[in-house]
């Protein structure tokens, strides 16, 4: 589980194509001040596990049903990404309960800089549109972000200085794919109700349920 906040850039050293898989190297440094064998990294908001580690890097094995689901496939030696260590009791929750499990992956449609941030509108699949909601939250590339305005085939997002500085949202550019995950929250609650809808119209309908 992870909260969404990036505690900093970590850059793709090599990327080993293992055919059915991907071995990815990564340069970081705070994130590796605690890390063993085992635990949890988010890539640009995929579940990582340490494979293996030394002073100034580390490895994680990314199996060929991620790479189908997110945008790590496309990861290439020197690109910059958003790395998170996993949440623990003592963390303070300054984003949203974030899994690090994608839902799908979106496309950067649209960036309208002003003096002091940025608007950006993100393309995503019609079946995650149900779970955004105005002011309500969303994981774009492991980052906890506040939905502007929500469409049945986009949204929107604004982007404070301090997200541009400390994320890969300050290089992004139109076209881009970027990884989502609704909140997880949201998507609970609509299986909940669509089950009891289900089970509703059932009863009084004589369907079967």
């Amino acid at each position: 589980m992870f909260t969404g906040i990036v505690e900093e850039l970590g850059t793709v050293a090599a990327v080993e194509d293992q055919g059915d898989a991907v071995r990815l190297t990564l340069r970081a440094r705070t994130v590796l001040e605690d890390a063993r064998l085992g635990d949890s990294i988010s890539v640009n908001g995929c579940c990582l596990t340490v494979s293996s580690r030394d002073e100034s890097s580390w490895t994680a094995d990314v199996m060929q049903e991620t790479l189908d689901k997110t945008s790590l496939g496309g990861l290439v030696a020197g690109d910059r990404v958003n790395l998170e260590r996993a949440a623990t009791l003592a963390t303070r929750l300054g984003g949203h309960l974030v899994q690090g499990h994608v839902d799908a992956v979106g496309t950067v449609l649209a960036r309208r800089p002003s003096e002091h941030w940025d608007l950006v509108t993100i393309g995503l699949p019609e079946q995650l549109a149900p779970y955004l909601v105005d002011k309500g939250s969303i994981a774009v590339d492991g980052v906890s972000l506040t939905v502007v305005e929500a469409g049945a085939d986009r949204f929107t997002v604004s982007l404070i200085p301090e997200t541009l500085t400390r994320t890969t949202f300050g290089t992004r550019a139109v076209g881009d794919p970027v990884n989502l995950e609704a909140d997880v929250i949201a998507k609970h609650v609509a299986t909940l109700v669509r089950a009891y809808t289900d089970t509703y119209t059932g009863t009084h309908t004589g369907g079967s349920t």
